[in-house]
């Protein structure tokens, strides 16, 4: 099964597997959030879109906010015991 875009080619801009995947799927969900922001009808599912902007050079790890953000309404695990 031949896979487009190459993963060779979208590890030249994402050198390790496991980012990309990671770096893939928050930029999926942004184009997701937008378009459900938006209204937009999207012709290709989100995580596609996603990947065909890594394979066009568009996005990169170093274009990408990495940090995990934590929901405000979860308790840490000692305050949820009390």
């Amino acid at each position: 099964m031949m896979l487009y875009p190459a993963m060779n080619k979208l590890t030249s801009y994402i050198p390790n597997r496991y980012m990309l995947v990671d770096v893939v799927a928050r930029r999926a969900r942004q184009i997701a959030d937008e378009a459900e922001e938006t209204g937009e009808h999207l012709t290709e599912k989100p995580v596609t879109l996603a990947i065909q902007e890594v394979a066009d050079g568009k996005l990169d790890a170093r274009n990408m906010d990495l940090t995990i953000e934590e929901p405000e309404d979860v308790l840490p695990v000692e305050e949820q015991a009390e």
